[in-house]
């Protein structure tokens, strides 16, 4: 993922010189330091997290976005990064993310300026053990329903810093 000067290469020695760093910093706490890290023209990070009960055992779901200009629907220079500790099969995944993608970033504009960049991806890492499937349907609907508000505080949080935003 990658936002700044376009057509500039990165620079693969810096990055894999880097790797190390990266791979001893690792902390669940450091969403506000990676929230920072990924800042180009943001005035402020964006970050967002919910929490829902499933079965009696928590499953949480934290995302960040970064994104100020060259912001319209179909997103532009926008990235948005969004975990869960869910266990969740690929093609659900897949599926509730599109939908809550389609609710938020996907209608957004700042500009109406487009960007060769862009990204919103979900991952889910299954460290709760908690399932969420079909099968299950009220799960579901809140598993939904905590993502779709997720991405849209963060998508709102994109509007709030656009660059030269007056509404």
């Amino acid at each position: 993922f990658s936002t700044g000067v376009l057509g500039e290469p990165l620079t693969a020695e810096r990055i894999a010189a880097a790797i190390p760093a990266a791979l001893s910093a690792l902390n669940a706490n450091n969403w506000d330091r990676a929230a920072n890290a990924i800042l180009t023209t943001d005035t402020r990070p964006k970050l967002a997290s919910r929490q829902i009960i499933v079965g009696g055992k928590t499953v949480t779901l934290t995302g960040m976005s970064k994104g100020a200009g060259m912001i319209r629907p179909d997103m532009a220079t926008m990235l948005a990064f969004v975990a869960t500790d869910a266990v969740v099969a690929q093609p659900l995944l897949d599926q509730v993310f599109k939908e809550a993608v389609g609710c938020s970033f996907n209608r957004i504009t700042v500009d109406g300026d487009t960007s060769t960049n862009d990204a919103a991806v979900l991952a889910a890492t299954g460290a709760s053990g908690v399932h969420i499937d079909v099968q299950d349907s009220a799960s579901l609907l809140l598993f939904k329903e905590a993502l779709n508000e997720l991405c849209l505080e963060l998508a709102q949080a994109i509007i709030r810093d656009g660059e030269g935003a007056t509404k």
